[in-house]
């Protein structure tokens, strides 16, 4: 059974990092002093839960945390600083601060180191989330214990929820388009104005115009969907907001 660390201090260490200048250090005591942090752990970099479910959500709703108070979000993986600068320049994980636990110093110092051995990995974190408040943890949620990879309650919604029950996640907004579409240009223009980031599929040999058809019920680009709501092309989003 893990134990809860609501209301002890989080480790406070030096971890080595590499950036675009070279090798430098994250100092947790910084991270976290007098700040309001939220903190996610998951066993490792590029796995499917992790890089479909955990990290985007958090990275996606980092707006609305800043929003309510928070000043910084961060991921922590018991990987090493290349594997974890690999993994958020392939995610596009620009909101989020990696923290490569690569030793395992951190999660030991939270309790939540685990020995994943069976599968390949050795040792790992187990997948949790946190709310540091000025170095101290207030919340923690802890994946239940068992087999396999648990993922119910360390999410970004639940943490949300904890921080504000009232907060309002934005919708989400996919765009398929082309290259060089002057329309499309137009479009995104007119979505970043309103704040709402969006996915972008662009229309090519593995995405065809006959997929957008079967999608859409239109070949022609570009073709706006928010929240999955099919809103129409770039005149139609210009009316969608003229009504909302």
């Amino acid at each position: 059974m893990f134990e809860n660390k609501e209301g002890s201090k989080v480790p406070y260490l030096k971890v080595p990092v590499m950036t675009a200048d070279g090798w430098s250090v994250i100092d947790t005591e910084k991270v976290f002093s007098g700040r309001k942090v939220i903190v996610f752990s998951l066993p490792g970099a590029f796995t499917p839960t992790c890089s479909a479910s955990h990290l985007p959500r958090f990275n996606e709703l980092a707006p609305v945390f800043k929003e309510n108070g928070i000043d910084e979000i961060v991921c922590v993986s018991v990987n090493d600083t290349f594997v974890m600068n690999a993994w958020a320049g392939d995610q596009h994980s620009e909101n989020i601060t990696m923290l490569p636990d690569g030793t395992g110093a951190f999660t030991e110092g939270m309790g939540m180191l685990v020995d994943k051995s069976d599968i390949g990995f050795g040792k790992r974190s187990w997948r949790y989330s946190m709310l540091v408040n000025d170095g101290i943890v207030e919340k923690m949620f802890i994946e239940p214990e068992g087999k396999g990879d648990a993922f119910e309650v360390s999410d970004a919604d639940t943490m949300l929820h904890y921080i504000n029950p009232e907060a309002k996640t934005p919708e989400f907004v996919t765009v398929f388009g082309k290259a060089n579409c002057p329309h499309c240009a137009r479009a995104k223009k007119l979505l970043e104005s309103k704040g709402m980031p969006f996915e972008e599929i662009e229309i090519s040999d593995k995405i065809t115009s006959k997929t957008l058809q079967a999608v859409a019920g239109r070949t022609s680009t570009p073709q706006i969907f928010i929240g999955g709501k099919h809103i129409g092309g770039a005149d139609d989003l210009e009316a969608y907001f003229k009504n909302h």
